[in-house]
């Protein structure tokens, strides 16, 4: 009769052999996949953005229409951050490294998008507009912010979306319809 000596693995040889590292490869795998998910998810409510400190003030411009900034204005017509802050996920894996480093600068650097990326979506029946129906659009009596004599700017030049706007023509002009700008811009006397 023979005797069978069955010898009891270790826990290293019963577990980190190639099917257990496989097994545990796969689990990492899913587990990443399924929280980057989650987090891209969570990342599309504007309320995520607040999460960093260094964000709470322009989540507060976007979310207080008493403040009655470009970016709460957005808010009210339904425009959340996306819409203009497309994240890709480099970018928001490069924001967060800067996050958790601490290696950004506070204010951030204001963001200056191209005239055509506002008139992608400002006009009166809501599709694309141009300069020209822009100047339209604002032609006052004594003058018109969209008709400068400096030629065509960018929209940036005056319109901030997380401070107070401020018009750039009233760094040399005083003109009327300045004082008749809503509370999200500098007025005449705020400027000069």
């Amino acid at each position: 009769m023979r005797r069978v000596i069955m010898q009891q693995k270790s826990f290293k040889e019963k577990y980190f052999n190639k099917k257990g590292l496989l097994i545990l490869v796969i689990a990492v795998l899913i587990i990443g996949a399924g929280s980057g998910a989650a987090l891209l998810k969570a990342s599309d409510n504007p309320k995520f953005c607040s999460t960093c400190h260094l964000m709470e003030s322009y989540y507060e411009s976007w979310s207080n229409p008493e403040l009655m900034l470009s970016a709460s204005k957005h808010a009210a017509e339904g425009v959340d951050c996306h819409q203009c802050h497309t994240p890709t996920i480099s970018t928001q894996i490069n924001e967060g490294i800067k996050f958790i480093t601490g290696n950004y600068q506070v204010p951030l650097e204001k963001r200056e998008f191209e005239q055509q990326f506002c008139l992608d979506c400002h006009s009166e029946e809501g599709g694309a507009t141009t300069w020209e129906e822009a100047k339209l659009a604002t032609e006052f009596e004594d003058s018109n912010p969209h008709d400068s004599h400096h030629g065509n700017l960018e929209c940036y030049t005056c319109h901030n979306m997380h401070q107070p706007s401020k018009p750039y023509c009233a760094d040399c002009h005083i003109f009327d319809w300045i004082d008749e700008l809503d509370e999200g811009w500098l007025k005449n006397e705020g400027i000069l």
